[in-house]
């Protein structure tokens, strides 16, 4: 069977894995594979699960907070901001939900952080303006 390389490039660096024979990813059209001999590709890759094996092995799961696939003469490169790799699904779907999570935790926080921001720099104009009338 025909294969390819896979390399993640990730905030860990590169990551290869040779002899690759699929890749199943989700795009925001939908689930979609590739094999060895695939056309030249590349895609916006959406948070969740992706998957890929080597010839005559069980699956390997990366979770992705979205990435940029593309594939070219037989090299599959992913790159995104973090990847978690497990060949386990349940602690890997595990993992993307505390991901996940703790990603919306980091946002909500942020916002709020924004929101008493700009609280304050109208204060601070209402008060300025008060001093000029």
């Amino acid at each position: 069977m025909s294969t390819f390389k896979l390399v993640i490039l990730d905030e860990n660096g590169a990551r290869e894995f040779p002899d690759v024979t699929s890749f199943v990813g989700e795009d925001p059209t939908g689930s979609f594979g590739i094999l060895a001999g695939h056309a030249r590709t590349i895609t916006s890759l959406v948070i969740g699960l992706a998957r890929f094996r080597h010839a005559d092995e069980d699956w390997h799961y990366a979770a992705l907070p979205g990435a940029v696939l593309y594939f070219n003469d037989d090299v599959l490169t992913i790159s995104t901001r973090h990847c978690l790799l497990d060949d386990d699904y349940d602690r890997i779907t595990t993992a993307l939900e505390q991901q996940v999570l703790a990603e919306e935790e980091k946002l909500h926080a942020t916002k709020q952080s924004l929101r008493h921001m700009e609280e304050e720099i109208v204060r601070r104009l209402w008060k300025l303006g008060r001093r000029e009338a």
